[in-house]
């Protein structure tokens, strides 16, 4: 197709609707029976029927779920890693050659299993890991639950 040099609209000056019959025909959305999805249950019903027909109506239902709050948490390999650090800064405390850290203090909930424990350890937090606690009770350690008796020797 070849570019027009001319617009076509130079062509119909004066011609008073450049083509489109009556006064007003081509102006606003008028010719597309609307804006957007205007007129979906009048006068464009048998697009519906034909292209859509579930656009009407209810379909299934949206399960809601209540939001568990995820415990923040530290591994125990962590925890000794800085084990010394934290008795230096008296965040942490000795008893009985044993360094006692309360995680909740460091803003933790609860301790994951990831990592070695090299030294006996006494931790307190809300939560535990199976392994977590397997390798604090291995390495000589407790267990104290917050809220609860203690696991272990």
């Amino acid at each position: 197709m070849v570019v027009r040099r001319r617009k076509k609209s130079r062509k119909m000056r004066g011609s008073r609707t450049h083509g489109y019959g009556r006064v007003g025909q081509h102006r606003g959305a008028g010719q597309r029976g609307g804006r957007g999805k205007s007129g979906r249950h009048k006068h464009l019903w048998t697009y519906i029927v034909k292209y859509e027909p579930d656009y009407f109506g209810k379909h299934g239902f949206t399960r809601y779920f209540r939001l568990v709050k995820e415990l923040s948490a530290i591994n125990v390999g962590e925890l000794d890693e800085i084990a010394e650090r934290l008795a230096k800064e008296g965040k942490a405390e000795f008893k009985d050659d044993k360094i006692v850290i309360d995680v909740t203090k460091l803003g933790y909930e609860k301790v994951l299993g990831k990592g070695k424990v090299t030294r006996p350890l006494i931790v307190k937090a809300i939560e535990f890991s199976e392994k977590a606690a397997e390798k604090i009770i291995n390495a000589g350690g407790e267990v104290i639950k917050i809220g609860e008796t203690s696991e272990g020797s």
